[in-house]
């Protein structure tokens, strides 16, 4: 074998070291630290100052009873609670989304003011994954309407 050939298997070796450890250190090590789909409401609190006026995720139930909506100037505010008791006070500017009602999972981007508002640039809602299909004859029209029962950001 010549020296060439023995040069660039060894820098074939080393460049699939590299890659396995790089691969095996963002699935073990660094992913799972910094990678946050969301903080609930204690989790932000428990953080302190540490989560003043930076860029956070924060998930839980909008409280019922919380929703105040003003149309005219897109003004939507309302609580975030999680199962442990904790609340977050949130603002949001914009249209929320059809959807969007009392008790229902929330997830909201922004900023955590120092006042204690959760600033919101982005509202996200869950929604539920079942599908069914109209009755035979049915008009999906109608299956919308009951999606806007049960009260929510216009009532």
């Amino acid at each position: 074998m010549s020296s060439v050939q023995g040069r660039r298997k060894s820098a074939l070796v080393v460049a699939v070291v590299i890659i396995v450890a790089a691969f095996g250190f963002l699935l073990y090590g660094g992913i799972d630290k910094n990678v946050v789909f969301f903080l609930t409401p204690e989790e932000l609190l428990a953080r302190g100052t540490s989560a003043y006026d930076v860029p956070i995720r924060l998930g839980g139930l909008v409280a019922p009873g919380s929703v105040k909506w003003d149309a005219e100037k897109l003004d939507l505010r309302f609580v975030v609670m999680d199962s442990g008791g904790q609340s977050v006070n949130v603002h949001s500017t914009g249209a929320p989304p059809q959807m969007f009602r009392d008790g229902m999972g929330v997830v909201v981007e922004g900023r955590y003011r120092k006042d204690g508002v959760f600033e919101s640039t982005n509202l996200m809602v869950k929604h539920s994954n079942e599908y069914r299909k109209p009755e035979h004859g049915g008009r999906p029209q109608e299956m919308y309407k009951s999606l806007q029962k049960g009260g929510g950001a216009g009532t």
